[in-house]
Protein backbone atom coordinates (compact mmCIF):
# COMPACT_ATOMS: atom_id res chain seq x y z
CA UNK A 1 0.00 0.00 0.00
CA UNK A 2 1.20 3.49 -0.81
CA UNK A 3 0.41 5.73 2.15
CA UNK A 4 -0.59 9.35 1.68
CA UNK A 5 0.40 11.19 4.83
CA UNK A 6 -0.34 14.72 5.99
CA UNK A 7 2.60 16.71 7.32
CA UNK A 8 2.19 18.93 10.36
CA UNK A 9 5.26 21.08 9.68
CA UNK A 10 4.75 24.85 9.18
CA UNK A 11 3.53 25.63 5.69
CA UNK A 12 3.08 21.97 4.86
CA UNK A 13 -0.71 22.14 5.13
CA UNK A 14 -0.90 24.61 2.25
CA UNK A 15 1.49 22.54 0.17
CA UNK A 16 -0.46 19.38 0.91
CA UNK A 17 -3.72 21.03 -0.09
CA UNK A 18 -2.17 22.19 -3.33
CA UNK A 19 -0.93 18.67 -4.05
CA UNK A 20 -4.33 17.08 -3.54
CA UNK A 21 -6.63 17.30 -6.52
CA UNK A 22 -9.61 19.06 -5.01
CA UNK A 23 -13.17 18.01 -5.64
CA UNK A 24 -15.01 20.30 -8.02
CA UNK A 25 -16.42 23.37 -6.29
CA UNK A 26 -19.91 22.00 -5.94
CA UNK A 27 -21.94 20.28 -3.27
CA UNK A 28 -22.28 17.22 -5.46
CA UNK A 29 -20.23 14.21 -4.32
CA UNK A 30 -17.37 12.90 -6.45
CA UNK A 31 -17.26 9.36 -7.78
CA UNK A 32 -13.79 8.34 -8.92
CA UNK A 33 -13.62 5.42 -11.36
CA UNK A 34 -10.23 3.77 -11.86
CA UNK A 35 -9.83 2.03 -15.21
CA UNK A 36 -11.29 2.75 -18.67
CA UNK A 37 -11.89 -0.86 -19.66
CA UNK A 38 -15.29 -2.47 -20.13
CA UNK A 39 -16.34 -2.12 -16.49
CA UNK A 40 -14.90 1.30 -15.74
CA UNK A 41 -16.26 2.95 -18.86
CA UNK A 42 -19.71 1.42 -18.39
CA UNK A 43 -19.81 2.56 -14.74
CA UNK A 44 -18.81 6.11 -15.67
CA UNK A 45 -21.50 6.29 -18.35
CA UNK A 46 -24.14 4.70 -16.11
CA UNK A 47 -23.62 7.58 -13.66
CA UNK A 48 -24.27 10.14 -16.39
CA UNK A 49 -27.57 11.31 -14.91
CA UNK A 50 -26.72 10.81 -11.26
CA UNK A 51 -26.23 13.91 -9.04
CA UNK A 52 -22.48 13.32 -8.86
CA UNK A 53 -19.26 14.39 -10.51
CA UNK A 54 -17.55 11.47 -12.24
CA UNK A 55 -13.75 11.41 -12.54
CA UNK A 56 -12.32 8.57 -14.64
CA UNK A 57 -8.63 7.72 -14.21
CA UNK A 58 -6.55 5.60 -16.58
CA UNK A 59 -2.91 5.48 -17.69
CA UNK A 60 -4.07 5.24 -21.32
CA UNK A 61 -6.28 7.76 -23.08
CA UNK A 62 -8.24 5.08 -24.92
CA UNK A 63 -10.75 2.30 -24.37
CA UNK A 64 -9.61 -0.99 -25.89
CA UNK A 65 -11.90 -3.69 -27.27
CA UNK A 66 -9.81 -6.61 -26.03
CA UNK A 67 -11.77 -9.47 -27.65
CA UNK A 68 -10.36 -8.47 -31.05
CA UNK A 69 -6.80 -7.91 -29.85
CA UNK A 70 -5.68 -11.22 -31.33
CA UNK A 71 -6.65 -9.92 -34.79
CA UNK A 72 -4.17 -7.07 -34.38
CA UNK A 73 -1.56 -9.68 -33.41
CA UNK A 74 -2.27 -11.64 -36.59
CA UNK A 75 -2.23 -8.64 -38.96
CA UNK A 76 -5.98 -8.55 -39.56
CA UNK A 77 -6.71 -5.20 -37.92
CA UNK A 78 -4.85 -2.05 -36.93
CA UNK A 79 -4.86 -0.94 -33.26
CA UNK A 80 -6.90 2.21 -33.88
CA UNK A 81 -9.71 0.08 -35.29
CA UNK A 82 -10.38 -1.60 -31.95
CA UNK A 83 -9.63 1.34 -29.67
CA UNK A 84 -11.16 4.79 -29.23
CA UNK A 85 -10.18 7.85 -27.15
CA UNK A 86 -12.05 7.99 -23.85
CA UNK A 87 -12.70 11.71 -24.22
CA UNK A 88 -14.44 11.11 -27.56
CA UNK A 89 -16.61 8.34 -26.16
CA UNK A 90 -17.94 10.38 -23.21
CA UNK A 91 -17.76 13.80 -24.84
CA UNK A 92 -21.40 14.66 -24.23
CA UNK A 93 -21.58 13.64 -20.56
CA UNK A 94 -21.71 16.89 -18.59
CA UNK A 95 -20.72 15.47 -15.19
CA UNK A 96 -17.70 13.62 -16.57
CA UNK A 97 -13.99 14.33 -16.36
CA UNK A 98 -11.09 12.19 -17.60
CA UNK A 99 -7.52 12.29 -16.30
CA UNK A 100 -4.68 10.33 -17.86
CA UNK A 101 -2.69 9.31 -14.79
CA UNK A 102 -1.31 6.08 -13.36
CA UNK A 103 -2.77 4.99 -10.04
CA UNK A 104 -0.06 3.96 -7.58
CA UNK A 105 -1.87 3.50 -4.26
CA UNK A 106 -4.89 4.17 -2.07
CA UNK A 107 -5.64 5.89 1.23
CA UNK A 108 -9.08 4.52 2.23
CA UNK A 109 -9.10 6.45 5.53
CA UNK A 110 -8.48 9.75 3.80
CA UNK A 111 -10.61 8.81 0.77
CA UNK A 112 -7.87 9.57 -1.71
CA UNK A 113 -6.36 7.70 -4.67
CA UNK A 114 -2.61 8.14 -5.12
CA UNK A 115 -1.44 8.75 -8.69
CA UNK A 116 1.79 9.74 -10.42
CA UNK A 117 0.36 13.26 -10.64
CA UNK A 118 -0.77 13.66 -7.05
CA UNK A 119 -3.73 12.37 -5.01
CA UNK A 120 -7.34 12.47 -6.19
CA UNK A 121 -10.08 12.83 -3.55
CA UNK A 122 -13.31 10.87 -3.74
CA UNK A 123 -16.60 10.34 -1.93
CA UNK A 124 -17.20 7.03 -3.70
CA UNK A 125 -14.66 4.89 -5.52
CA UNK A 126 -15.18 2.26 -8.22
CA UNK A 127 -12.07 0.17 -8.89
CA UNK A 128 -12.12 -1.39 -12.35
CA UNK A 129 -8.39 -1.90 -12.74
CA UNK A 130 -8.63 -5.07 -14.83
CA UNK A 131 -6.34 -8.03 -15.19
CA UNK A 132 -2.95 -9.04 -16.54
CA UNK A 133 -1.27 -12.17 -17.83
CA UNK A 134 -0.64 -14.81 -15.18
CA UNK A 135 2.61 -16.69 -15.84
CA UNK A 136 2.29 -18.76 -12.65
CA UNK A 137 5.83 -17.94 -11.62
CA UNK A 138 7.44 -19.18 -14.86
CA UNK A 139 10.07 -16.45 -15.21
CA UNK A 140 11.51 -17.75 -18.48
CA UNK A 141 8.13 -17.52 -20.17
CA UNK A 142 7.43 -14.10 -18.67
CA UNK A 143 10.73 -12.79 -20.08
CA UNK A 144 10.82 -14.50 -23.45
CA UNK A 145 7.23 -15.35 -24.28
CA UNK A 146 4.40 -13.07 -25.37
CA UNK A 147 1.24 -12.21 -23.45
CA UNK A 148 -1.81 -10.65 -25.10
CA UNK A 149 -3.45 -8.02 -22.91
CA UNK A 150 -2.85 -4.66 -24.60
CA UNK A 151 -1.94 -3.02 -27.90
CA UNK A 152 1.85 -3.16 -27.37
CA UNK A 153 1.54 -6.93 -26.76
CA UNK A 154 -0.39 -7.44 -29.99
CA UNK A 155 2.02 -5.35 -32.06
CA UNK A 156 4.99 -7.20 -30.53
CA UNK A 157 3.46 -10.54 -31.60
CA UNK A 158 2.72 -9.27 -35.11
CA UNK A 159 6.25 -7.95 -35.56
CA UNK A 160 7.75 -11.13 -34.13
CA UNK A 161 5.78 -13.49 -36.38
CA UNK A 162 6.64 -11.52 -39.52
CA UNK A 163 10.30 -11.34 -38.49
CA UNK A 164 10.42 -15.11 -38.08
CA UNK A 165 9.51 -15.47 -41.74
CA UNK A 166 12.12 -12.92 -42.78
CA UNK A 167 14.75 -14.76 -40.74
CA UNK A 168 13.64 -18.12 -42.13
CA UNK A 169 14.21 -16.80 -45.66
CA UNK A 170 17.87 -16.19 -44.77
CA UNK A 171 18.48 -19.33 -42.71
CA UNK A 172 20.41 -22.04 -44.61
CA UNK A 173 20.20 -24.69 -41.88
CA UNK A 174 16.96 -26.75 -42.22
CA UNK A 175 16.62 -27.50 -38.50
CA UNK A 176 17.05 -23.89 -37.45
CA UNK A 177 14.66 -22.81 -40.21
CA UNK A 178 12.00 -25.18 -38.90
CA UNK A 179 12.50 -23.77 -35.39
CA UNK A 180 12.03 -20.26 -36.78
CA UNK A 181 8.72 -21.38 -38.27
CA UNK A 182 7.42 -23.22 -35.19
CA UNK A 183 4.82 -21.25 -33.24
CA UNK A 184 3.59 -22.35 -29.80
CA UNK A 185 0.30 -21.10 -28.34
CA UNK A 186 -0.22 -22.12 -24.71
CA UNK A 187 -3.76 -22.25 -23.30
CA UNK A 188 -6.93 -23.82 -24.68
CA UNK A 189 -9.38 -21.11 -23.61
CA UNK A 190 -11.08 -18.71 -26.05
CA UNK A 191 -7.98 -16.53 -26.45
CA UNK A 192 -5.70 -19.47 -27.21
CA UNK A 193 -8.16 -21.10 -29.61
CA UNK A 194 -8.82 -17.86 -31.49
CA UNK A 195 -5.13 -16.98 -31.60
CA UNK A 196 -4.09 -20.38 -32.94
CA UNK A 197 -6.81 -20.37 -35.60
CA UNK A 198 -6.03 -16.83 -36.75
CA UNK A 199 -2.29 -17.52 -36.81
CA UNK A 200 -2.83 -20.59 -38.98
CA UNK A 201 -4.93 -18.63 -41.47
CA UNK A 202 -2.44 -15.76 -41.57
CA UNK A 203 0.39 -18.17 -42.40
CA UNK A 204 -1.34 -20.67 -44.69
CA UNK A 205 -3.60 -18.29 -46.61
CA UNK A 206 -1.51 -15.13 -46.76
CA UNK A 207 2.17 -15.49 -45.87
CA UNK A 208 2.65 -18.50 -48.14
CA UNK A 209 2.04 -16.08 -51.01
CA UNK A 210 4.51 -13.54 -49.62
CA UNK A 211 7.23 -16.16 -49.14
CA UNK A 212 6.89 -18.62 -52.05
CA UNK A 213 10.47 -19.89 -51.58
CA UNK A 214 9.66 -21.22 -48.11
CA UNK A 215 8.23 -24.70 -47.79
CA UNK A 216 4.92 -24.47 -45.96
CA UNK A 217 5.59 -27.96 -44.58
CA UNK A 218 8.28 -26.38 -42.40
CA UNK A 219 5.61 -24.34 -40.61
CA UNK A 220 4.33 -25.85 -37.38
CA UNK A 221 1.66 -24.38 -35.09
CA UNK A 222 0.98 -26.09 -31.75
CA UNK A 223 -1.78 -25.36 -29.26
CA UNK A 224 -0.77 -26.74 -25.87
CA UNK A 225 -3.43 -27.30 -23.22
CA UNK A 226 -2.63 -28.66 -19.76
CA UNK A 227 -6.08 -30.27 -19.26
CA UNK A 228 -7.88 -32.84 -21.42
CA UNK A 229 -10.13 -30.45 -23.37
CA UNK A 230 -10.46 -27.04 -25.00
CA UNK A 231 -12.87 -24.26 -24.00
CA UNK A 232 -13.54 -25.48 -20.48
CA UNK A 233 -16.44 -23.05 -20.02
CA UNK A 234 -18.45 -24.68 -22.82
CA UNK A 235 -19.94 -28.17 -23.20
CA UNK A 236 -17.37 -30.86 -24.03
CA UNK A 237 -18.79 -31.45 -27.51
CA UNK A 238 -18.08 -27.83 -28.49
CA UNK A 239 -14.53 -28.14 -27.23
CA UNK A 240 -14.14 -31.27 -29.34
CA UNK A 241 -15.55 -29.44 -32.36
CA UNK A 242 -13.04 -26.63 -31.84
CA UNK A 243 -10.17 -29.14 -31.65
CA UNK A 244 -11.32 -30.87 -34.85
CA UNK A 245 -11.52 -27.55 -36.69
CA UNK A 246 -8.05 -26.55 -35.53
CA UNK A 247 -6.63 -29.86 -36.76
CA UNK A 248 -8.20 -29.21 -40.18
CA UNK A 249 -6.41 -25.86 -40.13
CA UNK A 250 -3.09 -27.67 -39.55
CA UNK A 251 -2.86 -26.71 -35.87
CA UNK A 252 -1.47 -29.51 -33.67
CA UNK A 253 -3.63 -29.65 -30.55
CA UNK A 254 -1.88 -31.29 -27.59
CA UNK A 255 -3.70 -32.16 -24.37
CA UNK A 256 -2.01 -32.80 -21.04
CA UNK A 257 0.88 -30.62 -22.23
CA UNK A 258 2.15 -28.72 -19.20
CA UNK A 259 4.81 -26.15 -20.08
CA UNK A 260 7.65 -25.90 -17.54
CA UNK A 261 10.11 -23.48 -19.16
CA UNK A 262 11.09 -21.55 -22.26
CA UNK A 263 14.54 -20.16 -23.04
CA UNK A 264 13.66 -18.37 -26.29
CA UNK A 265 14.76 -21.31 -28.43
CA UNK A 266 13.22 -24.39 -26.82
CA UNK A 267 9.99 -25.12 -24.96
CA UNK A 268 10.32 -27.73 -22.22
CA UNK A 269 7.24 -29.70 -21.20
CA UNK A 270 6.62 -31.61 -18.01
CA UNK A 271 7.95 -35.09 -18.62
CA UNK A 272 11.05 -33.85 -20.40
CA UNK A 273 9.88 -33.31 -23.98
CA UNK A 274 11.63 -30.39 -25.69
CA UNK A 275 10.19 -28.56 -28.70
CA UNK A 276 12.55 -26.27 -30.67
CA UNK A 277 10.64 -23.02 -31.26
CA UNK A 278 11.46 -19.33 -31.51
CA UNK A 279 7.92 -18.23 -30.64
CA UNK A 280 5.68 -18.80 -27.62
CA UNK A 281 2.39 -16.99 -27.05
CA UNK A 282 1.01 -17.40 -23.52
CA UNK A 283 -2.79 -17.49 -23.22
CA UNK A 284 -2.95 -19.87 -20.27
CA UNK A 285 -4.05 -17.65 -17.43
CA UNK A 286 -4.99 -14.26 -16.05
CA UNK A 287 -4.87 -12.53 -12.69
CA UNK A 288 -5.80 -9.13 -11.31
CA UNK A 289 -3.24 -6.42 -12.00
CA UNK A 290 -0.42 -6.23 -9.48
CA UNK A 291 -1.77 -2.88 -8.25
CA UNK A 292 -4.45 -4.72 -6.25
CA UNK A 293 -1.77 -6.01 -3.89
CA UNK A 294 -0.66 -2.46 -3.06
CA UNK A 295 -4.03 -0.99 -2.13
CA UNK A 296 -4.31 -2.36 1.39
CA UNK A 297 -7.57 -4.16 0.57
CA UNK A 298 -8.25 -7.88 1.20
CA UNK A 299 -7.42 -10.09 -1.77
CA UNK A 300 -8.45 -13.60 -2.77
CA UNK A 301 -7.40 -15.98 -5.53
CA UNK A 302 -5.55 -14.57 -8.56
CA UNK A 303 -4.83 -11.39 -6.60
CA UNK A 304 -8.47 -10.29 -6.93
CA UNK A 305 -9.97 -8.04 -4.25
CA UNK A 306 -12.58 -9.77 -2.08
CA UNK A 307 -15.94 -7.99 -2.21
CA UNK A 308 -19.34 -8.36 -0.63
CA UNK A 309 -22.29 -9.53 -2.77
CA UNK A 310 -23.08 -5.83 -3.25
CA UNK A 311 -19.56 -5.39 -4.79
CA UNK A 312 -18.49 -3.24 -1.84
CA UNK A 313 -15.31 -3.76 0.14
CA UNK A 314 -16.41 -4.92 3.60
CA UNK A 315 -14.68 -2.32 5.78
CA UNK A 316 -15.15 0.48 3.24
CA UNK A 317 -18.71 0.58 1.90
CA UNK A 318 -17.88 3.63 -0.25
CA UNK A 319 -15.42 1.49 -2.29
CA UNK A 320 -16.66 -0.81 -5.05
CA UNK A 321 -14.57 -3.27 -7.04
CA UNK A 322 -15.76 -4.63 -10.40
CA UNK A 323 -14.52 -6.72 -13.29
CA UNK A 324 -11.36 -8.82 -13.31
CA UNK A 325 -10.12 -7.22 -10.09
CA UNK A 326 -13.17 -8.33 -8.05
CA UNK A 327 -13.31 -11.72 -6.34
CA UNK A 328 -16.89 -12.89 -5.90
CA UNK A 329 -18.22 -16.43 -6.00
CA UNK A 330 -21.42 -17.75 -7.54
CA UNK A 331 -22.46 -21.37 -6.91
CA UNK A 332 -19.16 -21.97 -5.16
CA UNK A 333 -17.02 -20.81 -8.10
CA UNK A 334 -15.38 -17.41 -8.69
CA UNK A 335 -17.01 -15.39 -11.43
CA UNK A 336 -15.03 -15.58 -14.67
CA UNK A 337 -12.70 -12.80 -15.72
CA UNK A 338 -14.74 -11.84 -18.78
CA UNK A 339 -16.18 -8.67 -20.26
CA UNK A 340 -19.87 -9.57 -19.62
CA UNK A 341 -19.15 -9.91 -15.91
CA UNK A 342 -17.43 -6.51 -15.81
CA UNK A 343 -20.26 -4.81 -17.72
CA UNK A 344 -22.97 -6.19 -15.46
CA UNK A 345 -20.96 -5.40 -12.32
CA UNK A 346 -20.57 -1.82 -13.54
CA UNK A 347 -24.32 -1.40 -13.81
CA UNK A 348 -24.83 -2.79 -10.30
CA UNK A 349 -22.08 -0.65 -8.77
CA UNK A 350 -23.41 2.54 -10.38
CA UNK A 351 -26.94 1.72 -9.24
CA UNK A 352 -25.72 1.03 -5.69
CA UNK A 353 -23.88 4.37 -5.55
CA UNK A 354 -27.14 6.06 -6.54
CA UNK A 355 -28.96 4.11 -3.80
CA UNK A 356 -26.42 5.21 -1.21
CA UNK A 357 -26.92 8.82 -2.25
CA UNK A 358 -30.66 8.41 -1.65
CA UNK A 359 -30.10 6.68 1.67
CA UNK A 360 -31.41 3.36 0.38
CA UNK A 361 -29.87 -0.07 1.02
CA UNK A 362 -27.57 -1.47 -1.66
CA UNK A 363 -28.51 -4.58 -3.62
CA UNK A 364 -26.55 -7.75 -4.32
CA UNK A 365 -25.03 -8.45 -7.72
CA UNK A 366 -26.57 -11.21 -9.82
CA UNK A 367 -24.69 -12.42 -12.87
CA UNK A 368 -26.75 -13.38 -15.91
CA UNK A 369 -24.64 -15.42 -18.28
CA UNK A 370 -25.22 -14.13 -21.83
CA UNK A 371 -23.38 -17.11 -23.34
CA UNK A 372 -19.95 -17.80 -24.78
CA UNK A 373 -18.51 -17.48 -28.28
CA UNK A 374 -15.19 -18.45 -29.82
CA UNK A 375 -14.19 -18.20 -33.46
CA UNK A 376 -11.66 -20.55 -35.01
CA UNK A 377 -11.28 -18.70 -38.28
CA UNK A 378 -13.10 -18.45 -41.57
CA UNK A 379 -16.67 -19.85 -41.38
CA UNK A 380 -15.85 -21.64 -38.13
CA UNK A 381 -16.89 -20.87 -34.57
CA UNK A 382 -18.56 -22.42 -31.55
CA UNK A 383 -21.31 -20.82 -29.47
CA UNK A 384 -23.15 -21.64 -26.27
CA UNK A 385 -26.05 -19.28 -25.61
CA UNK A 386 -28.83 -19.83 -23.06
CA UNK A 387 -28.20 -23.53 -22.86
CA UNK A 388 -28.08 -24.03 -26.64
CA UNK A 389 -24.78 -25.01 -28.25
CA UNK A 390 -24.07 -24.76 -31.97
CA UNK A 391 -21.05 -24.58 -34.24
CA UNK A 392 -19.81 -23.91 -37.75
CA UNK A 393 -21.05 -21.17 -40.05
CA UNK A 394 -24.14 -20.16 -37.98
CA UNK A 395 -21.98 -19.69 -34.87
CA UNK A 396 -19.46 -17.73 -36.93
CA UNK A 397 -22.17 -15.33 -38.17
CA UNK A 398 -23.40 -14.82 -34.59
CA UNK A 399 -19.82 -14.13 -33.50
CA UNK A 400 -19.40 -11.51 -36.25
CA UNK A 401 -22.64 -9.72 -35.41
CA UNK A 402 -22.07 -9.69 -31.64
CA UNK A 403 -18.56 -8.29 -31.93
CA UNK A 404 -19.55 -5.62 -34.44
CA UNK A 405 -22.40 -4.49 -32.20
CA UNK A 406 -20.16 -4.32 -29.13
CA UNK A 407 -17.46 -2.23 -30.81
CA UNK A 408 -17.66 1.41 -29.73
CA UNK A 409 -17.94 4.02 -32.47
CA UNK A 410 -19.38 3.90 -35.99
CA UNK A 411 -15.95 4.46 -37.55
CA UNK A 412 -14.51 1.44 -35.77
CA UNK A 413 -17.47 -0.74 -36.77
CA UNK A 414 -17.15 0.35 -40.41
CA UNK A 415 -13.40 -0.18 -40.71
CA UNK A 416 -13.47 -3.53 -38.94
CA UNK A 417 -16.30 -4.70 -41.22
CA UNK A 418 -14.37 -3.56 -44.31
CA UNK A 419 -11.22 -5.34 -43.13
CA UNK A 420 -13.14 -8.52 -42.46
CA UNK A 421 -14.76 -8.36 -45.90
CA UNK A 422 -11.40 -7.75 -47.59
CA UNK A 423 -9.86 -10.69 -45.75
CA UNK A 424 -12.84 -12.95 -46.45
CA UNK A 425 -13.09 -12.35 -50.19
CA UNK A 426 -9.43 -11.76 -51.11
CA UNK A 427 -7.58 -13.94 -48.56
CA UNK A 428 -5.48 -10.93 -47.59
CA UNK A 429 -4.30 -9.29 -44.35
CA UNK A 430 -3.65 -5.58 -44.77
CA UNK A 431 -1.60 -4.89 -41.62
CA UNK A 432 1.58 -6.86 -42.47
CA UNK A 433 4.05 -4.15 -41.49
CA UNK A 434 7.05 -4.76 -39.25
CA UNK A 435 7.28 -1.69 -37.04
CA UNK A 436 9.07 -0.76 -33.84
Amino acid sequence: MTDITTSTQPGAVLRERAAVTERPTTVRPTVVVVGAGFGGLRAARALGRAPVNVVLLDRHNYHLFQPLLYQVATAGLEPEQIARPVRAIVRGQKNFEFRMVEVTGLDPAGKRVATDNGPVAYDYLILAVGGETNYFGLEGIARRGFGLKDIPDALAIRNHVLRRFEHAMLEPDPERRRAELTFIVVGGGPTGVEMAGALSELIRLVLVKDYPRLNVKDVRILLLEATDRLLGGMPARLGEAAAETLWRKKVEVRFGALVEDYDGERVRLKGGEVIPARSLIWAAGARAVSLTGRLGLPTGRQGRISVEPTLQVGAHPEIYVIGDAAYLEADGQPLPMMAPVALQMAETAAANVARQLRGEPTQAFRYRDPGSLATIGRNAAVAYIRGVGFKGFPAWVVWLIVHLIQLIGFRNKLFVLLNWAWDYFFYERAARLITK
